[in-house]
């Protein structure tokens, strides 16, 4: 896992309708959004635009459907590249709905930060917590859905999910330092000891007449 890439700017996009896609290269390959961001937080404080674009950059893979997502998830984990993010749609007919293709990616990535994409309300927040459980690596964003917010949620899920395993790594470091240092307790433990039995055996005593005994 040392090659896997770990910047989690790796977006998945799993819907069955083809304009979606191509909505979603189109977001993401507009480089003005941030400027504008920018522009408009500065004529509101009045302050001077820098028009300096800091949006990250995003890779996109497709799936049109729930198995094909899960297959691409699957193949990119085995090249060592991890997804931020993945943007799911809710129906995707004939097969696994959004809810059963998150089941399945969770299965496989079970850190996987996830926006469900849905223009309908057949299923409510409460179902799909029911089924999916309650976790805060899920969010909903409805179709029509607005450029900037689905960049805000692509950056903020990104970095949340590089933090996620940044700690994890710190944790599994502090782990292996204890382990180390409780070793070398132990070990320092048995030498303390080995070190008391020789000088007890090396002890020596002299009685009442001079004479040295051990």
């Amino acid at each position: 896992m040392s090659n896997t890439k770990r910047d989690y700017n790796s977006i998945l996009i799993i819907d069955d309708n083809q304009a979606i896609h191509k909505d979603f290269a189109k977001i993401f390959a507009t480089s003005d959004i941030g400027n504008e961001l920018d522009e408009l937080t500065a004529e509101f404080f009045g302050e001077p635009s820098t028009k300096k674009n800091e949006q990250a950059e995003f890779e996109l893979q497709f799936a049109s459907q729930g198995q094909e997502g899960l297959r691409v998830l699957k193949d990119a984990m085995q090249r060592d590249l991890q997804f931020g993010l993945a943007f799911v749609d809710m129906r995707m007919p004939p097969g696994w709905d959004g809810v059963e293709t998150i089941e399945q990616l969770w299965k496989v990535d079970p850190d996987l930060q996830i926006v469900i994409c849905t223009a309908y309300s057949d299923r409510s927040w409460e179902e799909i917590l029911d089924r999916l459980g309650h976790t805060d690596k899920l969010l909903i964003l409805k179709k029509p859905f607005d450029e900037i917010e689905v960049v805000q949620m692509a950056t903020s899920l990104s970095e949340k999910r590089r933090l996620l395993e940044q700690t994890k790594i710190r944790e599994q470091n502090l782990v292996c330092v204890v382990k180390t240092q409780e070793s070398e307790l132990v070990a320092a433990h048995k030498d303390a000891e080995v070190l008391i039995d020789s000088m007890s055996s090396m002890l020596i005593s002299v009685d009442e007449h001079g004479s040295v005994s051990r």
